[in-house]
């Protein structure tokens, strides 16, 4: 009977224990690193009020998604389009069809002491190519990042997408491509506006936002997974509420 008794102790102990029982309680959230700063302060008042605390992989939308068809145990997406979103929906991944929580806009971007000039209609970038100044342009690469996606849609309005094909640099996601153009491994970028109004940045970087007529609407839209749990559908709801939503205005975006 003793035996049988502390081997249920020993079991119970080990199941109180298990990373699988635990990672309920800290759900691993899936989130485009177009939003990484803000979330960062997001998650910090999360915990705050609620006393929860949630993980965040950040990668593109697109890498994020492939890794939810793939099996990986998110609770919940936040990608920087709804496109990901639908087809995870049709292929029955999803609780529902999403919600949009904001929308984001685009910013050139270069390094502080660059000569670069910068405009909303990048006539200045233009001219900084044709004279030699860029030799590498970031952006997201656009097969797998919605920010990416915006650049390519700016350059091509613009009539400068043949012009810069030679000079392009690709970042793998929104942030990788804000970080080359921040330290200057590339002269100017085409990056996120919340990324570019990250603090970090502010003492290395210049930036201008850009018309949002240059690009289709960026809908940063969020979804609930199929094993999703009670901390991730209370951090889902706290997106949406006043306190999340000024830490996302603070960052360059919108309500929707």
């Amino acid at each position: 009977m003793n035996i049988n008794r502390s081997r249920f102790s020993l079991i119970l102990l080990i199941l109180l224990f298990s990373p699988v029982l635990r990672a309920t309680d800290v759900p691993v959230i899936a989130a485009a690193s177009s939003v990484k700063f803000a979330l960062q302060d997001i998650t910090k008042a999360f915990h705050q009020d609620t006393g929860k605390n949630v993980r965040i992989s950040y990668s593109s939308s697109g890498n994020l998604t492939r890794q939810i068809q793939q099996g990986s145990p998110f609770e919940l997406f936040l990608s920087a389009n709804s496109i990901y979103i639908a087809r995870l929906y049709q292929q029955q991944k999803t609780l529902d069809q999403g919600t949009v929580y904001a929308l984001g806009r685009m910013a050139i971007l270069t390094t502080k002491n660059s000569p670069i000039l910068l405009d909303k209609d990048l006539h200045k970038t233009k001219q900084a190519l044709q004279k030699g100044q860029i030799q590498y342009f970031a952006i997201a690469n656009p097969e797998h990042s919605p920010y990416g996606v915006a650049a390519r849609e700016i350059l091509q309005k613009l009539n400068l997408w043949e012009l810069v094909q030679s000079h392009l640099v690709l970042g793998e996601n929104a942030a990788q491509a804000t970080q080359f153009a921040s330290s200057g491994a590339a002269q100017i970028g085409l990056v996120s506006y919340s990324l570019a109004l990250a603090p970090i940045l502010q003492n290395r970087t210049r930036y201008l936002l850009l018309p949002a007529n240059l690009h289709q609407p960026l809908q940063q839209t969020m979804v609930l997974l199929n094993n999703t749990g009670n901390t991730a559908k209370l951090f889902f709801k706290y997106l949406q509420q006043d306190k999340a939503q000024t830490i996302l205005s603070r960052y360059g975006y919108t309500t929707p």
